[in-house]
């Protein structure tokens, strides 16, 4: 049960911290232009905030069932 817990938690993760589609039109030459930088700092800062929330459920939930693992329950 608790592996089983523990799997649907990680894929859960990773699937809930994968970043949408961007918005950022596709460049078609490699000059930066004002409208590509800003797009890249908001996809960027975006990505932040997945892996930041990721990072926080995932701590919460390693808190949450951490008694019941040391007591040996099922959770």
């Amino acid at each position: 049960m608790t592996a089983a817990t523990a799997a649907i938690l990680m894929v859960g993760g990773t699937a809930f911290a994968s970043p949408v589609e961007s918005a950022a039109p596709a460049s078609s030459d490699d000059v930066i232009t004002f409208s590509d930088a800003y797009y890249q700092f908001i996809d960027g800062g975006a990505a932040l905030g997945y892996g930041a929330a990721s990072l926080v459920a995932g701590a919460y939930a390693g808190i949450a069932t951490t008694p019941a693992l040391i007591l040996n329950q099922d959770y």
